[in-house]
């Protein structure tokens, strides 16, 4: 595995590649590697000849500093699992290869109500941070195809809209939410949960499949649903709670009950704290 920290040394690799016609998959991750990250990484090697995978943690999508300040960072074997995946290249910046002119004065980017719904309301410049990182990544790396986890649904949107708003020329591939044997979504937050907030983490995936249960059976209201799963998530020790949502696929607006009689096809998300851990889950239905 070649590892890079420099843009013209990832510059002269990715032209090399290119001249020879190799296709690159390419996947960004902030580090704290899980499965979830390695199975991104074995669909690139499935659909591209040489697969990239970055590390770094965005200090602009952070807007809590004190988030920022504890995201973990396990370097060491981070590098170890990916050599054993099989990874090409890693690529490892810092914030001025990144932001060469600084973190203020950044480009902003129109997402419309992706800004403003569910993550964008409750992480206000948080996806302006996102496309900040992304754009830049994507203009570094010259990927054919890039690999995100559905588990960041919203992302992966605001992704998209990055993608055709900068007519980038790469295609987004969103792989399905990887999780524990037990149905919690992996995270590189995890592992921040302590034991007892571990076992009660599962209850967001619980209140996921009620709601997608009693959607497909049509004999409950939306909001009923929703409340219930509200007192299950407290009861189980998550506070504050974020959102419990269920709305459009495609737009992420609510879903109300009168959608229900076109069809049902909808995506539930989740996302609430447990101790001073921030989680977030959804499941579609279709």
């Amino acid at each position: 595995m070649i590892i890079i920290h420099k843009e013209y040394h990832l510059h002269n690799q990715i032209a090399a590649l290119k001249t020879i016609g190799k296709t690159i998959g390419f996947v960004p991750t902030m580090g704290a590697l899980h499965e979830g990250h390695l199975t991104l990484l074995a669909e690139a090697a499935r659909h591209t000849a040489f697969v990239v995978v970055s590390i770094f943690v965005n200090p602009t999508q952070f807007n809590d500093p004190a988030d920022y300040e504890k995201y973990p960072i396990t370097l060491e074997t981070d590098i170890l699992k990916l050599e054993e995946s099989g990874c090409d290249l890693l690529f490892l910046p810092d914030v001025k290869t990144i932001y060469p002119e600084g973190t203020n004065n950044l480009p902003t980017f129109t997402l419309e109500s992706l800004e403003t719904l569910l993550e964008g309301a409750f992480r206000p410049g948080h996806f302006q941070g996102v496309c900040q990182v992304m754009k830049r990544l994507l203009v570094l790396v010259m990927p054919d195809k890039l690999f995100m986890g559905q588990k960041d649904f919203q992302q992966c949107m605001v992704v998209q809209r990055l993608i055709q708003l900068e007519k980038l020329p790469v295609q987004l591939i969103t792989c399905p939410t990887q999780r524990e044997a037990d149905g919690l979504a992996m995270s590189s937050r995890n592992i921040r949960l302590n034991k007892t907030e571990r076992q009660q983490a599962i209850a967001i995936y619980r209140v996921m499949q009620i709601i997608r249960k009693g959607l497909l059976a049509k004999q409950t209201s939306l909001e009923i649903l929703k409340e219930a799963a509200l007192m299950e998530l407290q009861k189980n020790g998550f506070e504050p709670i974020d959102y419990v949502a269920i709305t459009h696929p495609y737009t992420l607006e609510p879903l109300h009950s009168d959608d229900l009689k076109a069809g049902l096809h909808c995506v539930i998300l989740v996302a609430a704290f447990l101790g001073n851990v921030r989680l977030i889950d959804n499941v579609v239905v279709d």
